[in-house]
């Protein structure tokens, strides 16, 4: 299932602000950018691939957009209604819609409690369901994720990797949300592993009309999984388009780079790709670049780039660019 006219998910010009400094005065605190001035839709029915370094502030943009943590700035809107400094009492009817899943299996579980009872959990704090109703709802979703019902009474630590992320995979599709955000959810995995979880999540979304934002590092996943794909740096969208289209023809210098790391089978004589190797360390968000953030290590900078700020703008139908000299 494929878009509407509106977003399930929008986010306009968010940022996200963390405070450090000593524990115990203020004087000296600074301000890390974590997210900075992203907006992004997501259509009901896709999947949007979010892609970058670490460190470039994915998981930070994952826990704002199911508000896990307060927004500094911008607006979060859900289906159209703005979210963002609803109190927890008022986000309680969005928590059913919207849920997570995350990086590491073995320490989003907690380690005392059986499975079962893990998975069982949002039903009890959501749900109407009698204690058998709750029971027979967990089992069918183990068998949905490809566990056995003899599974629900053992512990995190009797099972692998693999498994444990898809008893978090059940728990965050136990409510039946309409979209689901997807933090680096296979990174920790082996890759046999990592193509059953990605076959098992698209699975699950074409049998449950789920929509996801996939976020991970590995842009050979991301390729597979995504229909659109938007580009992060340093805490910001530097691009975003379809995915074959970004692939084919990244526009933004640091989604070539980018790209260019993915490993390829060449196939022909002489067609060996060319690796763009960038200069430089990436920069602290604790004091970013001016002008464009990417300038310090960008091979076509120009002076221009050092003190204005490009936006994120469309240059083709779908395809958006941060950058005053893409290559579109």
């Amino acid at each position: 299932m494929q878009g509407t006219d509106q977003p399930i998910l929008e986010t306009r010009a968010l940022g996200k602000r963390f405070s450090i400094g000593t524990r115990f005065s203020s004087e000296g605190r600074r301000l890390v950018h974590a997210v900075d001035n992203v907006s992004l839709t997501v259509q009901r029915g896709e999947t949007l691939g979010l892609v970058g370094e670490s460190g470039c502030g994915k998981s930070t943009l994952a826990r704002c957009l199911v508000r896990l943590y307060d927004i500094t700035e911008g607006q979060l809107l859900f289906e159209g209604e703005d979210i963002t400094g609803k109190s927890l009492a008022g986000l309680r009817p969005f928590r059913r819609r919207l849920q997570m899943v995350f990086q590491d299996p073995s320490a989003s579980l907690n380690p005392r409690r059986r499975v079962g009872d893990l998975v069982a959990e949002p039903l009890r704090v959501h749900g109407k369901l009698g204690a058998k109703a709750i029971r027979e709802r967990v089992v069918e979703l183990f068998d949905l994720v490809g566990l056995l019902p003899d599974h629900v009474v053992r512990y995190p630590h009797e099972f692998s990797g693999g498994q444990r992320q898809r008893v978090g995979i059940a728990r965050a599709i136990a409510l039946n949300p309409d979209l689901v955000v997807l933090d680096e959810p296979v990174s920790a995995l082996d890759v046999s592993v990592q193509a059953q979880i990605v076959n098992l999540l698209a699975d699950l979304q074409e049998k449950l009309k789920l929509t996801y934002v996939f976020i991970a590092h590995d842009l050979s996943v991301v390729r597979q999984v995504s229909n659109r794909i938007a580009v992060m740096y340093l805490g910001s969208i530097v691009e975003e388009g379809p995915s074959e289209a970004v692939f084919s023809a990244p526009a933004h210098p640091y989604s070539q780079a980018l790209i260019s790391a993915v490993p390829v089978v060449e196939t022909t004589p002489g067609g060996r790709r060319r690796r763009i190797i960038l200069s430089g360390d990436v920069p602290s968000p604790l004091n970013p670049p001016t002008g464009c953030r990417f300038h310090p290590r960008c091979p076509v900078a120009q002076e221009r780039c050092a003190r204005e700020r490009p936006a994120l703008v469309e240059h083709k139908a779908g395809r958006k660019v941060a950058c005053h000299f893409p290559t579109i």
